[in-house]
């Protein structure tokens, strides 16, 4: 929750538990806003309700979470989950540790920076290449030639998503 916040992703507590407990778990988890006692339909309007104001991500593991978590720009789910709820997930947790979303947000954003810089390097390419090949400038095989170095650039900008630590 720390690290959600640290980064301005604001986190709600919503359940289907009694006032109390969710009560207490917010307060010790840091969590400002709650919501308990709710239902899947009433999880649901409140998913859509939100996703008005931001994108949206649900984490939930039961039948009554479902709902919501199809609904929800981002679905998460653990791997203990009930099978519903892993299937209405996009995102399944392997491990049964929340600190391992703060990790999937990381990778998510390397990710997205990854296909930014490729879709740069592949347009910067076709923008500067492809006008001097055709005004004559630029023989056939040495496009040919850097038209694959272009894409070993963009395969190995990919490949690095393997190997580089995000912490």
């Amino acid at each position: 929750i720390q690290y959600l916040k640290s980064v301005g992703i604001k986190s709600v507590l919503l359940s289907g538990d009694r006032e109390e407990i969710c009560k207490s778990v917010a307060a010790a988890t840091g969590i400002e806003h709650y919501y308990s006692e709710k239902l899947p339909d009433e999880k649901l309007a409140i998913i859509r309700e939100l996703m008005l104001k931001a994108p949206t991500a649900m984490v939930g593991d039961g039948v009554n979470d479902a709902p919501a978590l199809s609904a929800a720009t981002i679905g998460i789910s653990l791997s203990n989950a009930t099978q519903v709820a892993i299937d209405a997930a996009q995102i399944i947790l392997l491990q049964s540790d929340l600190s391992l979303f703060s990790e999937a947000i990381r990778i998510s954003k390397h990710t997205l920076l990854t296909i930014r810089q490729n879709l740069f390097w592949a347009f910067f390419y076709n923008i500067v290449a492809i006008p001097i090949a055709a005004i004559g400038l630029l023989k056939p095989i040495i496009g040919a030639a850097s038209m694959a170095f272009s894409d070993v650039m963009v395969i190995g900008n990919s490949i690095r998503l393997r190997t580089k630590k995000l912490s």
